[in-house]
């Protein structure tokens, strides 16, 4: 066997439809295409949710809510992710750098802490937001918290 004997399994491959080759070829005249209409023409392509005219889905279902333009999105992080974060990277200062470092938040994330679990370390947090409980308990643990 050599490079130039090489060829494909017998029927794994298929030649192409050529269409509009002449009424000789099968596929001449109307290409396959029918004769009148709207998909008859050059150039159609129909929505993606076209019914053919009956009143699509996405306008039949009734809409519900309302999206806040205003709204602010918080990346969460408890006490115990913090605790953690801390005894893995060996950090005393936690602030937006050391947690992108640690690939926690991306760089346009805001960050609050909140107050689920427990914190033994001193630590000096520089963050978003903070719930009151959270601040209560890194405060009792020696520490200091600063908004953003």
């Amino acid at each position: 066997m050599e490079l130039h004997n090489l060829q494909p399994a017998k029927g794994s491959t298929k030649s192409r439809k050529r269409i509009a080759r002449g009424q000789g070829s099968g596929r001449g005249g109307t290409s396959t295409r029918g004769h009148n209409g709207q998909k008859s023409r050059s150039g159609y392509s129909r929505k993606r949710n076209f019914e053919g005219g009956q009143m699509p889905l996405q306008m039949r279902i009734p809409k519900r809510g309302f999206k806040n333009p205003n709204r602010v999105d918080y990346v969460a992080l408890n006490l115990e992710r913090l605790e953690s974060i801390c005894e893995k990277h060996n950090i005393k200062a936690i602030n937006l750098e050391t947690l992108m470092a640690s690939g926690i938040v991306r760089k346009n994330d805001k960050v609050k802490i909140l107050g689920g679990g427990e914190i033994k370390s001193k630590l000096e947090i520089k963050v978003h937001a903070c719930s009151a409980s959270a601040k209560t308990a890194i405060e009792s643990a020696g520490g200091t918290i600063e908004l953003v």
